[in-house]
C-alpha cells in the first residue's frame, strides 16, 4: 500500500493567513505552527493546484469509491478504499411537511458507508497520512464512530491501531473495535487526550484526532468529507441546494462540506454556493456561543445531552469560517427535538442516532421561526441508529401464540378493528 493515488495536493495551509504554506509531509497534526498560540490553535487544510483540475471531474456519476475524487483529495494510499461515498440522496415529502416546509427536503444518507457512518471518509485520507509516513501505528480518541472508522481502516492498511475510549461507548461501537482487533483502552475521558499525545511521543503512531485545546483535528481529515458536496452537486442534477443542515460537533464536517462546495463554484462554475446551517446540542453548543461572542472558538461546560456522537466541549475555528463564509447559522438543538426528529425520520423508514436527526430538528427549528427556503435542502443523516447508547436495552414483549393476543397489539399499534 505504499503507491499513492493521483492527487493535486501542494501543501499544508493555514487557515488562519493563507499565505503561511508547510509541505504535504509531515503531516502537521497539532495546528498551525505560524499562527497558533498557546490561547489559541488554528487548523491547516489541504491546498490544491485548482488550475490543473479538469472540471470533467464533476461531470461523473456519484458512485462509492472516493478514490474516484483523487485530484481534490490528499494523496490516498490505494487499496484502502472500502467504496466509502457515493451514498443516496433521499427525497421526503412526508418529512418536509413534519418540518413546515415546501421546498424539496432531501437526505443524505450516511448510514451506508462501511461502518455505519460519515467518519469513513474522513479516515480514508487520515490513515493514508498514516501509511504514507511510515508509522508504525495509528492511535484515535473517541467513544464513538471516528474510532470505529479509524480502527476499520487501520485494519484495512495491515496497521496496529490504538482506540482510547470510555466504558459507556455504545454497545454498536464497541463491537466495531473489537471485531477489527483494535487495541481498545477504556480510560476517563479526561486521560485519553494526554495517553494519545503519550502514545505519539514514545511510539510514532499516527494521531488520527485532535491534540490540541481548541480543536484543530488532523489537516488532512476534512477533505474527505468535501467529496459529499460533490455528490449532493451531481445528484440533484448539476444543482447547488438552498442550505445543508449538518450534525455538528468539532464542526470538521461542517467545514468539509462547505470546502467542497467553494470548489465547485471555483473549479466547476457553479453560480452559487449553499448556507451551511450547523445543529449543535443546546446543552453546550460551543460553535453557537464562539460565534454570538465574536470569538475563534471557545470551551463550554459539559451540559448533559444524550446526542453523544456530537457532545463536545470546545469548538474550532473551522466551523466559525463554514458559517460566516456561506452566511449560514449555528442552531442550539434541545434533546427533546432531537428525538421527535429521530422519531419522525424512523416513521419514514430511515432509523439514525439520536446526533443524525440533527438536521431535521433543526431545520423545524427554522422553519418555525419563519424561514423560508429558495431551494432544496437538504440534511446529512450522519450515522445509523445501531449506534445509540440505548441499543439493546429494549426487548419485544411475547404475546400468547393466539389470535386475540395479536388482535390486542394490533389495535394498540395501529388501531387495526381485528373484528
Amino acid at each position: 500500500m505504499m503507491t499513492e493515488s493521483v492527487s493535486l495536493a501542494t501543501a499544508q495551509r493555514s487557515l488562519r493567513d493563507a499565505t503561511q504554506e508547510f509541505p504535504l509531509r509531515p503531516v502537521l497534526t497539532e495546528g498551525c505552527p505560524a499562527t497558533s498560540t498557546d490561547e489559541m490553535q488554528f487548523p491547516l487544510e489541504v491546498a490544491f493546484d485548482y488550475d490543473r483540475v479538469d472540471r470533467q471531474l464533476f461531470e461523473q456519476e456519484p458512485l462509492p469509491g472516493l478514490d474516484r475524487w483523487a485530484p481534490l483529495l490528499p494523496p490516498l494510499a490505494p487499496g484502502l478504499s472500502m467504496a466509502e461515498g457515493g451514498t443516496p440522496l433521499l427525497l421526503n415529502e412526508r418529512l418536509a411537511e413534519w418540518a413546515g416546509v415546501t421546498t424539496p427536503f432531501l437526505l443524505k444518507d450516511e448510514t451506508r458507508n462501511p461502518t455505519w457512518s460519515h467518519k469513513d471518509r474522513l479516515n480514508l485520507c487520515t490513515v493514508s497520512a498514516a501509511v504514507a509516513s511510515g508509522a508504525p501505528g495509528v492511535v484515535v480518541s473517541s467513544s464513538g464512530n471516528h474510532g470505529a472508522a479509524a480502527a476499520a481502516y487501520a485494519a484495512r492498511a495491515g496497521l496496529p491501531c490504538v482506540v482510547l475510549t470510555t466504558d459507556d461507548a455504545p454497545p454498536a461501537v464497541q463491537s466495531f473495535l473489537l471485531a477489527y482487533g483494535a487495541a481498545v483502552i477504556g480510560v476517563p475521558a479526561a486521560a485519553r487526550w494526554p495517553l494519545l499525545r503519550a502514545i505519539v511521543a514514545r511510539l510514532g503512531y499516527h494521531p488520527v484526532s485532535n491534540q490540541t485545546p481548541f480543536h484543530t483535528g488532523h489537516p488532512y481529515g476534512p477533505e474527505g468529507y468535501k467529496t459529499i458536496a460533490f455528490e449532493i452537486y451531481r445528484q440533484l442534477g448539476n444543482r447547488v441546494p438552498a442550505a445543508v443542515f449538518i450534525p455538528t460537533g468539532y464542526a470538521e464536517l461542517l467545514f468539509g462540506v462547505w470546502k467542497g462546495f467553494r470548489e465547485l463554484q471555483q473549479i466547476g462554475g457553479t453560480s452559487a454556493t449553499p448556507r451551511m446551517i450547523a445543529c449543535e446540542p443546546a446543552a453546550r453548543a460551543p460553535l453557537s456561543r464562539a460565534l454570538a461572542e465574536g470569538r475563534f472558538a471557545v470551551e463550554v461546560e459539559a451540559g448533559h445531552t444524550d446526542a453523544s456522537g456530537i457532545a463536545v466541549r470546545v469548538s474550532g475555528y473551522r466551523g466559525v469560517l463554514a458559517v460566516q463564509e456561506s452566511g449560514g447559522r449555528a442552531l442550539r438543538i434541545p434533546d427533546t427535538d432531537f428525538v421527535e426528529a429521530q422519531a419522525a425520520m424512523a416513521r419514514t423508514g430511515l432509523w439514525t442516532e439520536l446526533s443524525g436527526a440533527a438536521g431535521l430538528a433543526g431545520l423545524r427549528q427554522m422553519a418555525a421561526g419563519g424561514e423560508r427556503f429558495d431551494g432544496p435542502v437538504v440534511s446529512i443523516v450522519t450515522s445509523s441508529g445501531f449506534k445509540d447508547v440505548g441499543v439493546g436495552s429494549q426487548r419485544v414483549p411475547t404475546v400468547a401464540p393466539e389470535w386475540s393476543a395479536v388482535a390486542k397489539v394490533l389495535h394498540a399499534q395501529y388501531g387495526v378493528a381485528t373484528g
